[in-house]
C-alpha cells in the first residue's frame, strides 16, 4: 500500500510510478512536459495554484501548477537570475519562457550572424527566439523537441516572433535528441537548455550532436549535473522525478561522453548560483532534497548547473 511519502513529487510528469526502461522514462517526461505546455508554466505563483479540491487525490499534484505547491521564483525572475539580458526577454515570444531554464546557452555561444543553430529540447522555444534575432536574417534557428504540446505552443508563437522581429528565421520540428531529425555536418552551433539531463541514453545524445555538427562547429548548453553522487535516500525519491535532477550524470561522466563522440575543446564550468537561488525560493523540489541530504550540506553541494562548451574537431 502507498504511503504519503511514497506519493510524494515535485516534478513535470510526477504522478505516476517509478519507471525503468528508456521508452518509459521517454514517454513519462513527454506526458509531464505535455502538461507544462498546456497549463503554460511549471512553477506557478500561488494565485494560480488551484484549491485542495481540484488537486489530485493520489499525491496532490494540481492541474494547474506544480505538484508540491508554489515556488516564489516566476518564469521572467528565473531568467533574470540566471543571466538573461532585458533585451532577451524582449525578443522572446510572450509565453515561450515557461520557467525551465538553468542556464543561458545563447550567451555561452556567443552566436553571430548568418549561423545555423539548432536547439535540442527547444519547448516552447524561449532560446530559440533569443536565438533568431542574434543569427539573423542570413541565419536560421530549428528547435527539436518531443513533447507534440510543446511544438505545438511553440509554432503558435512563431507569428507574434515574425511580426516583432520583421524574421522569419525559426522552425521547429518534432523528435528525440537520441535521433535527430537533422542532416549530416548541417548546423554551426548546437545549444540545449536544461534537456540533456532528461535523456535516457546521454552517451548516444552526444554522438548526435557530433553527426549534426559541421566541422569546427561548436556546442553550448546549460545542464543539470551532480559534483558527487547523491546520498542514497535522495537518489530513490528522486528517481521517480522527472524533469528535475533524476538523470543528471557526474561531471566528469559528461566529460567522458563527449569525448567519447569525438568532441575536443571540452570546457565544464559549474553555476552554483542557480541551485542556491532554487534552494532559496522556496522550490518544492529542493525543498524536498534538503529533508534528505546530511546534515550540514546543502543542494548546491550536490548539484550544479553546469555551462558546457566544445567544438568538433575542423
Amino acid at each position: 500500500m502507498n504511503t504519503p511519502k511514497d506519493n510524494a513529487c515535485c516534478a513535470p510528469g510526477c504522478c505516476t510510478p517509478k519507471v525503468a526502461s528508456p521508452d518509459a522514462v521517454r514517454e513519462q517526461v513527454r506526458e509531464g512536459y505535455g502538461q507544462i505546455a498546456r497549463q503554460g508554466a511549471w512553477r506557478e505563483q500561488p494565485a494560480t495554484i488551484a484549491p485542495p479540491s481540484a488537486q489530485s487525490a493520489s499525491c496532490g499534484c494540481s492541474p494547474a501548477g506544480g505538484c508540491c505547491g508554489p515556488a516564489s521564483l516566476s518564469p521572467a525572475d528565473l531568467v533574470r537570475a540566471i543571466g538573461y539580458a532585458q533585451d532577451d526577454l524582449h525578443e522572446a515570444s510572450e509565453g515561450a519562457n515557461l520557467g525551465l531554464s538553468c542556464g543561458n546557452p545563447t550567451a555561452l555561444a556567443g552566436l553571430r550572424a548568418g549561423e545555423v543553430v539548432l536547439d535540442l529540447g527547444a519547448g516552447a522555444g524561449f532560446d530559440a527566439f533569443v536565438a533568431g534575432p542574434k543569427v539573423g536574417a542570413s541565419g536560421r534557428v530549428i528547435g527539436v523537441d518531443m513533447t507534440p504540446d510543446m511544438v505545438s505552443r511553440a509554432r503558435g508563437l512563431l507569428p507574434t516572433y515574425r511580426g516583432r522581429s520583421g524574421l522569419d528565421n525559426i522552425e521547429f520540428r518534432l523528435g528525440e535528441i537520441e535521433s535527430l531529425p537533422v542532416a549530416d555536418a548541417s548546423v554551426d552551433v548546437v545549444i540545449s537548455n536544461c534537456v540533456l539531463n532528461l535523456s535516457p541514453d546521454k552517451p548516444r545524445v552526444w554522438r548526435e550532436i557530433a553527426r549534426v555538427l559541421k566541422p569546427g562547429g561548436r556546442v553550448a548548453v546549460s545542464d543539470l549535473a551532480l559534483l558527487r553522487p547523491l546520498p542514497r535516500a535522495v537518489r530513490e525519491d528522486v528517481e521517480a522525478l522527472v524533469g528535475c535532477i533524476a538523470g543528471a550524470a557526474l561531471v566528469e561522466d559528461t566529460r567522458a561522453q563527449m569525448a567519447a563522440a569525438g568532441l575536443a575543446d571540452i570546457r565544464l564550468t559549474p553555476k552554483p548560483s542557480y541551485v542556491e537561488a532554487m534552494a532559496s525560493s522556496g522550490d518544492p523540489l529542493y525543498r524536498k532534497i534538503m529533508g534528505e541530504l546530511p546534515e550540514g550540506t546543502t543542494p548546491a553541494d550536490f548539484i550544479t548547473s553546469l555551462d558546457i562548451a566544445a567544438r568538433k574537431p575542423a
